[in-house]
């Protein structure tokens, strides 16, 4: 059954099949996705342990803790600290908390994880590291959590810079 040719391509028994190339990507494995201020941003797939939709009322508000810190969560039995990443990296613009679902991406480095909420989670892409650039035009409270940026469209001048996860999981801002 297996060999017959109509059960690999749904063609008559007298066409030959047709076989399909793979395409090997090139680069390595980024999620792309916008903080609330409407820059994009991504982080290398290695280091996100998961990404979790989530309506805000999970997320349990925690006093006496970090303005940067929306609350807590409660994923499969583990605790996970939720952090508004546009506010981290110093935006403005805060997240827009009142819709039904925020998407969180939780990344992990040497048994800590912390969750960053971000606007929109674009997707995943096959990104080359020798097209980087360094970052141009940024505020000092993001320079240290920025590895570099692409440039997405010179026209519109959009980039979309990479972040370093384990430079946000060590801040010392998570400490204020």
């Amino acid at each position: 059954m297996v060999g017959n040719p109509d059960f690999l391509t749904s063609k008559g028994q007298d066409q030959q099949p047709e076989l399909q190339e793979l395409e090997t990507p090139e680069g390595e494995l980024y999620l792309r996705f916008f903080v609330a201020s409407g820059d994009e941003f991504a982080l290398p797939a290695t280091g996100i342990r998961r990404i979790i939709e989530q309506p805000p009322d999970s997320i349990t508000p925690i006093p006496n803790a970090s303005p940067l810190l929306l609350g807590t969560l409660n994923e499969q039995g583990r605790v996970i600290w939720v952090a508004d990443l546009g506010q981290f990296l110093g935006y403005q613009t805060l997240l827009n908390t009142d819709r039904t679902e925020i998407p969180v991406i939780a990344v992990e480095d040497q048994g800590i994880m912390l969750g960053l909420a971000v606007n929109q989670v674009v997707g995943t892409y096959w990104l080359t590291i020798e097209e980087i650039q360094p970052s141009r035009n940024i505020p000092d409270t993001m320079a240290p959590f920025l590895k570099g940026e692409w440039v997405v469209d010179s026209d519109q001048k959009r980039v979309l810079r990479l972040l370093d996860h384990i430079a946000i999981l060590r801040s010392a801002r998570w400490a204020t």
